[in-house]
């Protein structure tokens, strides 16, 4: 079959605000190496968090050697990072941080949100870096939905919007450090979206709401995580009711990955390297 299927593990909480399943590398028998460069996908599917006086979220952390990508479907969330970027994003809109040579950062439900409460949504997709930027010094962009590229779709299926990379020659505005696309798809009920990545890439999709069918075919529900087999370029998305599907699709680095907790490098001594570097404040301060 040249589509996997994978329905929702048991979630889990990551510190007291973000309740999500892990797809990657959690269900995939491969780990990491499979879906190179994207090395965790976590999916906060659809959860009513009630008034909280007090923000909900995840403490001051560290990372090195990779970006976190948070995108935002319900809910609002909060960042802060120790090079001195800090921002909220709200439904749609995307936080992209580069760690690169490390950083400190913190990311909490915004406090407005926090206290009417109400349903919350969001997908952290964790993005290797090439060996030769793992050094690169700390980024953010605050990529608003406002500000992604709209592509429309043929007889009025749709809208495909790109986060990062491209569709049908048009380029969104995140940048990467190595060939990434991201984009939501989003289709009324009986539209249909194909997309070409080159055939090497890996490839896979999140339904983040409705249901679809890839190539006519494997169907795919809501909160299911699909993985395109190696080898596949083109693929079509047919949606059965109004839909929205994240798709991802990304050159693989091949390079060696040695993940351990918030850090992500290519050998073990790096990953020694990044704890003393970290216990002792190369990474900046920030305040919890």
């Amino acid at each position: 079959m040249s589509v996997t299927v994978y329905a929702p593990p048991t979630p889990h909480f990551v510190g007291d605000g973000f309740r999500v399943h892990n797809f990657i590398p959690g269900m995939i028998p491969e780990g990491m190496a499979r879906m190179d460069p994207f090395l965790m996908l976590d999916y906060n599917s659809r959860h009513y968090f009630p008034p909280a006086a007090t923000p909900r979220g995840v403490g001051v952390h560290p990372h090195k050697g990779f970006e976190t990508v948070t995108i935002a479907y319900k809910g609002r969330v909060a960042h802060h990072d120790s090079a001195g970027n800090s921002g909220v994003i709200g439904e749609g809109d995307v936080q992209w941080m580069t760690a690169g040579a490390g950083i400190l950062h913190k990311e909490y439900h915004e406090e407005a949100f926090s206290r009417q409460g109400g349903d919350f949504q969001m997908v952290q997709l964790w993005v290797n870096l090439p060996a030769r930027h793992k050094q690169t010094p700390p980024g953010y962009q605050d990529v608003r939905k406002a500000d992604m590229v709209r592509v429309p779709l043929p007889a009025n299926a749709g809208t495909v919007e790109i986060i990062a990379g491209s569709y049908e020659g048009q380029t969104g505005p995140a940048h990467t450090f190595s060939p990434v696309h991201l984009m939501n798809a989003c289709l009324h009920a009986g539209g249909t979206a194909s997309f070409t990545f080159p055939a090497h890439y890996h490839t896979a999709l999140l339904v983040i709401e409705g249901q679809v069918k890839v190539n006519g075919d494997a169907l795919v529900p809501a909160d299911h995580f699909a993985v395109l087999a190696p080898g596949t370029g083109s693929f079509s998305l047919t949606a059965d009711a109004e839909s929205t599907v994240l798709v991802l699709s990304g050159e693989p680095l091949r390079e060696p990955i040695a993940a351990y907790g918030p850090f992500v490098m290519n050998t073990r001594e790096e990953i020694v390297q990044a704890f003393a570097e970290y216990e002792r404040g190369a990474f900046g301060y920030l305040a919890e």
